[in-house]
């Protein structure tokens, strides 16, 4: 059975507490989930739609000083928009697959509807070159503050860790209330090497930026 992280709390991603056979890390799945808070209106409640919210899960590679070393390029797309961060060590929506091969994201759930992982990244984690000590899961909505979409309107929302057996290793469960009102981002939490070895920290980190450019500067060369 999974071990329900609370916020900062940390595991070993390879050990399993029941005693049983040690979780394979050859490919782990990190899962992401969440609900959208249906309308408390009549219309609301009569046919019980819940609005699209475009919610991206993004990864940041970080190297043995906590900072992302690989920047990527910048490509030009034929309608002039430029896509940053490509083939860099931040995995998101335009750059969904790095450049080692061994962590990549999948598709793109926006309304959060159904049971299940709405988005998720794949790592394999024993594969991962040994310059990568840390990986930031972070998830923002997209444009947000713009359509004045927030966590404080999310339910449910959740991050887990599910090894290459299929079997969930850990989850972190993060509601929304009045403390996530106007919080557009949320660092959800990080995997980094002990000991040779991988643990996981539950962070829930909320920013107001719905931009996870933002979020990035910290962890990056200045």
């Amino acid at each position: 059975m999974a071990i329900n992280l609370q916020k900062g709390q940390t595991i070993n991603l390879r050990k399993n507490e029941k005693g049983d056979d040690a979780y394979d890390l050859s490919q782990v799945t990190i899962g992401l989930g969440w609900d959208v808070r249906k309308s408390g209106g009549f219309f609301g409640k009569l046919f019980g739609s819940a609005p699209e919210y475009d919610l991206d899960a993004i990864a940041f590679l970080l190297d043995k000083n906590g900072k992302v070393a690989n920047m990527g390029k910048t490509l030009q797309r034929q309608n002039g928009k430029n896509i940053v961060l490509y083939e860099s060590d931040v995995i998101y929506f335009n750059s969904m697959r790095h450049p080692s091969g061994n962590i990549w994201l999948t598709g793109d759930n926006r309304t959060g509807e159904g049971d299940g992982d709405d988005e998720q990244i794949i790592v394999q984690l024993d594969k991962l070159p040994l310059r990568y000590e840390k990986i930031v899961f972070v998830v923002s909505i997209y444009q947000g503050n713009t359509n004045r979409q927030h966590f404080g309107m999310i339910e449910n929302a959740f991050i887990r860790a599910v090894d290459a057996r299929g079997k969930e290793i850990t989850k972190f469960s993060l509601s929304g209330d009045a403390s996530m009102n106007g919080m557009c981002s949320m660092v959800f939490a990080e995997a980094y090497r002990h000991d040779g070895d991988w643990k996981f920290r539950a962070l829930g980190e909320p920013h107001r930026t719905d931009n996870f450019i933002d979020v990035l500067v910290p962890y990056s060369y200045k």
